[in-house]
């Protein structure tokens, strides 16, 4: 086992590391009993998610100061992994849920051994933000039952919405005071008290008293008796007709756990002026996962809070998330018993505040501000995920924002394809070039050809073609072009096919090797003939020039 963590622990670094770590434990106690909660699946698989994630990702994770629990998204996605399967399956449902997180796991281990870190996150922005609100939507609709006092409905989102009459119908005042003044408490704390005590804790405690002391007859909504103690093995459960279902879940899980660490990262680089690790992040996460749902814990990810709270307290190491896993031990196994009086209405407050905090409100309030297609695929996605499925949504997203990236993208490098026969064009050509153009006396085509050649610019290539015709000799002038992709190369074998046919003759213009090993590929070099492919513009419009006198 490579503890290169411990390499890098010494006495100076010691006090903020120890420091950020019981804080980070503070923060942490009150989110995992609440996702654990929102789950399905009980306070014990959060506190579990919490203490095992972060343990391993810290030890085996490439960001020294990053802490690793359950979180909001990987909750969402891992409440509706367990409707699901429970309904098929109702004997085996759960145990192919933690089965699914430590598939999940190996995804992302996998995705770090294949070095894919630094493109996880390489997707549009308004994608991300679109599934971010709508997984900070789904956690909001999802808490509206236990925060009004009412037991969940089966069936997640849409569940909700349709029991909503019957929610409001069957209000229960005093929890929805309880979950109400939770939710105050973490709007309305000021800021000179959350510095020292982190406003879900204060949350937490302060109504939790309030419920026992004054409400303890009322027959409250708490977490109840939960057994704190060493965990059971939940060996992986497979089911021939869940399978594929659970294939893609844990496909989902592993990526949105990867998108949540990888921005949770560059968060942490920006404060400590360092740079993570990406692929070695990544396994760690999945280590931690796969250990997490072994012994039937939540899946985790990096969490934002407890990273910049870790940061911001003085940590510097990883030895910080370590100590921090001890400190949330002792304090989850010496308050187990005080643990059992929360109200799930608090923790429902708590839940609908990080639901809040999801959503990307610097983004909607400046929709209308950037382009209509940024803001349309945004909020398509933000509906996509809340009434129709995470992976369709991504999925949509990402295909619908890159076609308008091409769209922009080829429409600027249509500019950069011209058609010289004369003088009348502003082109890039020297003066000698220049006169040698115009002493063809519009008998040589040239087509220039600049900047990155990708397949949305096949049209604008194509439309040249009618050109070739009118003129005896074609240059196609690639000296300038960055990248080539086949789509264009097949579009330029096709041109200097038919100007061939035609009876044409035909040089070429290059200066990448690549560009032209590409084209070689293809055969070019045996269509146009040797001695017609040379680097030197000025040198294919010499030897033009003399063809055209030789042929005069």
């Amino acid at each position: 086992m490579n503890l290169s963590w411990f390499n890098h622990f010494s006495r100076k670094t010691l006090r903020g590391d120890l420091l950020g770590g019981t804080t980070a434990a503070i923060v942490s106690l009150p989110m995992a009993l609440t996702f654990g909660v929102a789950s399905g699946a009980g306070a014990e698989a959060g506190i579990y998610g919490a203490l095992l994630v972060g343990l391993f990702a810290a030890m085996f994770g490439g960001t020294p100061t990053l802490i690793s629990e359950p979180t909001g998204p990987m909750t969402v996605v891992m409440a509706a992994v367990l409707t699901t399967l429970i309904a098929d399956n109702p004997d085996n449902g759960l145990a192919m849920a933690f089965t699914v997180v430590m598939m999940a796991g190996l995804f992302q281990i996998a995705f770090g051994m294949l070095k894919l870190g630094r493109y996880i996150t390489q997707m549009p922005y308004s994608v991300i933000s679109g599934f971010m609100s709508g997984i900070g939507l789904i956690l909001i609709i999802i808490q509206l039952a236990p925060f009004t006092g009412s037991a969940a409905p089966p069936g997640g989102v849409i569940g909700t919405l349709s029991e909503l009459p019957s929610i409001i119908t069957n209000i229960n005042p005093i929890e929805l005071m309880l979950g109400a003044a939770t939710l105050a408490i973490l709007l309305f704390t000021p800021k000179r008290f959350t510095k020292w005590l982190p406003p879900h804790l204060i949350a937490l405690v302060i109504v939790s008293l309030v419920s026992v002391v004054v409400f303890s007859d009322a027959g409250i909504q708490r977490i109840g008796e939960i057994n704190i103690g060493l965990p059971s093995v939940n060996w992986p459960h497979f089911s021939a007709e869940q399978f594929n279902t659970m294939i893609v879940d844990a496909m989902v899980l592993g990526m949105l756990g990867c998108i949540d660490s990888m921005l949770t990262s560059v968060i942490a680089d920006n404060l400590t002026r360092t740079e993570h690790k990406s692929d070695k992040e990544l396994i760690g996460q999945g280590m931690g996962n796969i250990v997490s749902g072994l012994f039937g814990g939540l899946p985790g990810a990096g969490a934002t809070m407890g990273t910049v709270v870790n940061i911001q307290s003085g940590a510097t190491s990883a030895f910080s998330g370590v100590f921090r896993v001890a400190v949330l031990l002792v304090a989850v196994f010496g308050a187990s018993g005080l643990i059992e009086q929360i109200p799930l209405a608090v923790l429902a407050g708590i839940a609908i505040r990080v639901g809040m905090n999801i959503l990307d409100w610097s983004f909607i309030k400046r929709s209308h501000r950037v382009s209509i297609q940024s803001a349309g695929v945004m909020f398509a996605v933000m509906l996509l995920t809340v009434f129709v499925d995470l992976i369709v949504a991504v999925g949509v997203g990402v295909f619908i924002a890159n076609i308008i990236t091409i769209d922009k993208l080829s429409r600027s490098q249509e500019k950069n394809i011209k058609a010289i026969s004369d003088m009348d064009d502003k082109t890039p050509l020297s003066r000698e070039e220049k006169a040698l153009i115009r002493e063809s006396k519009g008998q040589i085509l040239m087509v220039y050809l600049s900047g990155p050649m990708i397949f949305g610019v096949a049209k604008a290539l194509s439309r040249e073609h009618a050109q070739i015709a009118n003129h005896k000799v074609f240059i196609i002038d690639l000296s300038d072009v960055s990248m080539l992709d086949d789509t264009i190369s097949l579009s330029i074998e096709n041109a200097i096919k038919e100007a061939v046919e035609l009876g044409k003759t035909v040089f070429l213009v290059s200066k990448s090797n690549a560009t032209y090993k590409k084209l070689e590929r293809l055969g070019i070099d045996q269509l146009i003939g040797e001695g017609h492919i040379t680097e030197d513009r000025t040198l294919a419009l010499q030897r033009a020039s003399e063809l055209i006198e030789t042929r005069l």
